[in-house]
């Protein structure tokens, strides 16, 4: 495909007729690469209807095995379903259990579509590897598709990595072995190896949601970056806190100089935030210490992890000259 992007992976293509030799041939090649060290997802991709229901066998077993799959379904478009429209059933919850199902409807074409699937492509991988949950298993995207099925005459988007999240496993922040992840953009934790950002001259702030906790306190003094805390995070108060940080971050030389955020708890006061999280030029680390989603209304964090990295947390207990002029804005 002259079109695809050089860098992007290789694809080992395997044609099967019976829906049910490829969900088993599929479950086959993932368990066999986890056992040889390389655990990655296996996609199966399939037509509509009862198409979707033979894979259900395979898809018991990788449940009950830990088996990472990718049931990619496709559909016809909500309005067609319940019509009678031929090759068209319920295929939502269809083949469950599963980590998780996602259903797409059909593309518009719409300003950020590109960057939302690209999101979801993250979400689903992390979940069938179970990079969060230490719990690897099938996930079904089911897809729907309207006509004209491919684009007519007009370009594809262009590849890009707005909204490819790096999903970091539970732990890596402290080291281990290296994230088979394609690596984020400029990312604030480097798989295996200790955290950048402290005192690197970024300009940084520290976001404490609702329950952020204690903990964001400690990582925006241990680097001398401004916190940004809602009432109810928990964090609220010290040298470092903001009040007035939603009327600072409109001013284009505070907030609009801001290139990295890390984020703690979940933010639901504030639209200049949210702006903030969703700026193409800001970077962000999501840190969400329980279960297999986490808080990112714009779909836009570069990384994810379970715990505050240890050396975000250790800083060197002053902050640099950079980070001592950047708070004194």
């Amino acid at each position: 495909d002259a079109g695809r992007d050089p860098a992007a992976p290789p694809l080992e293509l395997h044609v099967r007729i019976d829906e049910r030799d490829a969900g088993f041939l599929a479950l086959g090649m993932a368990r066999g690469a986890a056992l040889g060290g390389d655990a990655r997802p296996v996609a199966v991709v399939t037509t509509s209807g009862t198409a979707v229901a033979n894979l259900h066998p395979a898809v018991l077993e990788a449940h009950h095995a830990g088996v990472p799959l990718l049931l990619l379904t496709a559909d016809r478009p909500h309005e067609l379903r319940g019509t009678g429209a031929n090759q068209t059933t319920e295929q939502v919850g269809l083949l469950e259990p599963v980590r998780l199902t996602v259903d797409v409807p059909a593309p518009t074409g719409r300003p950020g579509e590109d960057r939302d699937l690209r999101h979801l492509a993250a979400r689903v991988v992390a979940t069938a590897l179970g990079r969060r949950t230490d719990d690897p298993g099938p996930v079904h995207v089911n897809l729907a598709y309207r006509e004209p099925l491919v684009p007519a005459g007009e370009p594809w988007p262009r590849p890009a990595r707005d909204g490819l999240t790096e999903v970091l496993r539970r732990g890596a922040t402290a080291g281990g072995p290296p994230s088979v992840d394609a690596p984020a953009v400029a990312p604030l934790v480097a798989s295996g190896a200790p955290a950048r950002g402290v005192h690197d001259g970024v300009p940084t702030v520290v976001v404490a949601g609702d329950g952020a906790g204690p903990v964001a306190r400690r990582v925006a003094e241990a680097n001398g970056w401004p916190l940004l805390a809602e009432p109810s995070s928990g964090a609220r108060g010290g040298p470092n806190a903001v009040p007035g940080y939603r009327l600072l971050l409109a001013e284009e030389g505070l907030g609009g100089a801001v290139r990295r955020v890390v984020v703690l708890g979940r933010p639901t006061l504030s639209r200049p935030v949210q702006a903030l999280l969703g700026r193409a030029d800001v970077e962000s680390l999501v840190v969400a210490p329980t279960g297999a989603d986490w808080v990112d209304a714009p779909r836009a964090a570069t990384q994810v992890a379970t715990e505050v990295p240890p050396a975000l947390l250790a800083g060197t207990g002053s902050a640099g000259r950079a980070e001592e002029a950047w708070l004194a804005r």
